[in-house]
């Protein structure tokens, strides 16, 4: 009688067991982790695997890059309109293109500058070239790694260029901030030949997944009749579908209050649930990387890149307890005008394609699956330190006297 109770009991609690599991289960269906990255990186170049990996998570002083293949492909980014960086700019397409032997990808707008076109001298290499138009010319494929002349800016539309698998990125500091682009200039031969040797060390700087939904609306000019009373014939709009647009971002999504004068008035969802609704001048929402940058001016913390979050910064919250906060990078947010807001809102994505948002209109934003990995001076750890100590003179104070010892 005793063991058939102590049956019933297991069975009675393995019911309940299962009963349990069935619940978190129908209750949580997404991961907390971001999504596993994609470490090919272009048409030939991956990631060299670590066989000491623990739980598939790489220490990120072991990512190292290597190629499938040779690559014969790299696209050269210039920051337009700068005559500093037009030497530099020939000197390292020459020794791509008749030391390295290796085809150079150039926007076409690039060679377009005078300095570049009226040079004769350069004419020879520049025939090389094989050149491209953004928004109009797919390279995603043709790439094999990328060299970036210039600031932070260059490697943000690095990033905008490729909204699959993006190749190494090799950024040079020719700019006025720099804490992206962590190579000097001086001795770029040398440094070029090791990332074409695959001796160089990346940092998989996560990306943001965004789907911008509108409703469609089309103004219609619809007679109401008493146009003969000097009245003007009225605009309405009419909703005729959905338009659905999609970016990879770097940084950040940035929603603000725009040209108005309220304040802006969002409602912000966690993987479905509503957990605060900003009134304030708007929202910030960033990866680690771009926790350095819009989301450290308004108050937020500074996180390593590998640090696997998205930062949620409110700007100028009209609250007193509105801190910002990070969420695991496998969740999914959603951010939309709030019934009640009394005026519209506007979105950037990396401080580009900035357009409204209306009532109706939703912004999705979750971790990518296609990070950008940024090739290394020395490390991902030095490097970042560097650059906060370079960039941003983090913790810089004039340091205490110790005590003097008297002497007796």
């Amino acid at each position: 009688m005793f063991l058939e109770n102590v049956r019933k009991g297991l069975c009675s609690d393995c019911a309940a067991l299962a009963a349990m599991l069935c619940t978190i289960v129908n209750r949580r269906t997404r991961s907390l982790h971001g999504p596993c990255p994609v470490t090919t990186f272009g048409p030939k170049a991956c990631m060299l695997q670590n066989p000491k990996a623990i739980m598939h998570i790489q220490d990120p002083a072991s990512q190292r890059l290597t190629w499938n293949k040779p690559p014969k492909s790299v696209l050269v980014i210039k920051k337009i309109r700068d005559a500093s960086l037009l030497q530099p700019f020939k000197e390292l397409c020459v020794y791509l293109t008749e030391v390295n032997n290796m085809i150079v990808y150039v926007e076409k707008k690039v060679l377009e500058d005078p300095a570049i076109a009226n040079d004769d001298n350069f004419g020879p290499v520049k025939k090389k070239f094989c050149t491209f138009r953004e928004d109009y010319d797919d390279i995603s494929n043709q790439i094999d790694f990328i060299i970036c002349l210039g600031g932070d800016g260059t490697l943000l539309y690095a990033s905008s260029l490729f909204q699959g698998s993006v190749p190494p990125v090799m950024a040079f500091h020719l700019g006025s901030l720099g804490f992206l682009t962590p190579f000097n200039f001086e001795n770029f031969q040398s440094q070029v030949t090791q990332v074409i040797e695959g001796n160089a060390a990346l940092v998989l700087r996560s990306r943001l997944k965004v789907k911008v939904v509108k409703e469609h609306r089309e103004k219609m000019t619809v007679q109401n009749g008493i146009e003969e009373n000097g009245v003007a014939p009225t605009n309405i709009e009419k909703e005729v579908g959905k338009q659905i647009m999609q970016y990879q971002v770097l940084n950040e999504v940035v929603v603000d209050r725009g040209p108005s004068s309220y304040l802006s008035n969002v409602d912000v969802f966690l993987d479905g649930h509503l957990i605060t609704t900003v009134q304030g001048d708007g929202v910030i929402v960033s990866t680690p990387t771009g926790s350095t940058a819009y989301a450290a001016a308004a108050g937020a913390s500074m996180i390593h890149p590998n640090v696997p979050a998205i930062m949620i910064t409110p700007i100028c919250p009209h609250s007193l307890s509105f801190r910002p906060i990070v969420v695991p990078a496998g969740v999914e947010l959603k951010i939309m005008l709030s019934p009640d807001a009394r005026n519209t809102a506007w979105v950037s994505f990396d401080g580009r394609k900035r357009q409204e948002i209306c009532h109706g209109d939703s912004i999705s934003i979750t971790t990518s699956c296609y990070p950008l990995p940024s090739i290394c001076f020395q490390d991902p750890v030095s490097d970042w330190f560097e650059s906060l100590a370079e960039c941003l003179h983090w913790n810089v104070r004039k340091k205490q006297n110790n005590f003097v010892e008297e002497e007796f």
